[in-house]
């Protein structure tokens, strides 16, 4: 029952991210602001790593059923969908600092393993949407750019905004609401005897 819980919570959160995904967030040609990594961030800092990217594993799935899917090859379209998609999981590494400064009530522990969860679900993410542009977009570097700097600059100045937009978020969620990373059903961390 607990696992199925998950499960269809995972399953919730990647559908939530990817309509969040829907909403223009594009500043000219190639930056974005991935909305989606803020539920996805949420949802890994709440119930773990496995979880994180069998939810993350999902949302990238999703792109192909919503036609959200750029082609230019299969190998581009794996390491762009199903492997970046998933390694926004990998937030999932700090849920239990997260859960247990929560339970301690060490509000600023918390704030900064939210915030170093964040920057590691989103950067894991766009270094693979960085050696995708760096492999397939590269011929379509603007100014003539070098693909490797091109790539960097774009995938860089996008995972930085979704990092920071993610963490913000997320720091407000523990703030005013930090329930929703402890989970009643099976704690990472168990709260303390009062």
């Amino acid at each position: 029952m607990y696992k199925t819980r998950i499960l269809v919570e995972g399953t919730v959160v990647a559908a939530l991210s990817l309509v969040l995904s829907f909403i223009p967030t594009t500043i000219g040609s190639s930056f974005t602001i991935s909305l989606g990594m803020i539920p996805m961030t949420l949802f890994a800092l709440r119930r773990g790593l496995k979880p994180a990217l069998m939810a993350a594993f999902i949302w990238g799935i999703l792109h192909f059923p919503a036609s959200q899917v750029v082609y230019l090859s299969v190998v581009q379209v794996l390491i762009e969908y199903p492997i970046a998609f998933t390694f926004a999981g990998f937030a999932g590494l700090y849920a239990k600092k997260v859960q247990q400064a929560l339970v301690e009530q060490d509000v600023r522990k918390a704030r900064k393993m939210i915030i170093l969860g964040s920057f590691v679900g989103t950067s894991t993410r766009f270094f693979w949407h960085f050696i995708a542009g760096v492999v397939f977009w590269g011929s379509y570097a603007l100014w003539g750019m070098n693909p490797w700097l091109f790539s960097l600059v774009m995938n860089g100045v996008s995972g930085l905004a979704t990092a920071i937009v993610t963490a913000i978020v997320a720091v407000l969620v523990a703030e005013k609401a930090p329930q929703l990373y402890l989970p009643k059903d099976g704690l990472l961390v168990q709260r303390k005897s009062q």
